[in-house]
């Protein structure tokens, strides 16, 4: 399981993301109301989610964006 230099899973970061006003902020709120997804997932996880899932461009970027937030954190 990849941790960030706290300690935290990429899925349970994100599910703190929920409030946020930019991108990042609906890709976590639609990751909390799925419920199949976990705390422990990865953004490569993710990814081949939103692919199987049809998902557009932006939020692969979202997931981007999130993902090197996450990693510097």
């Amino acid at each position: 399981m990849q941790e960030n230099e706290h300690g935290e899973t990429f899925g349970a970061w994100l599910l703190k993301q929920t409030k946020r006003d930019d991108w990042i902020g609906p890709l976590a709120k639609s990751a909390k109301a799925d419920p199949k997804f976990r705390a422990a997932m990865s953004p490569d996880d993710l990814r081949k989610k939103l692919h199987e899932a049809g998902a557009e461009g932006d939020a692969f970027e979202a997931l981007d964006d999130a993902e090197a937030e996450w990693q510097s954190q």
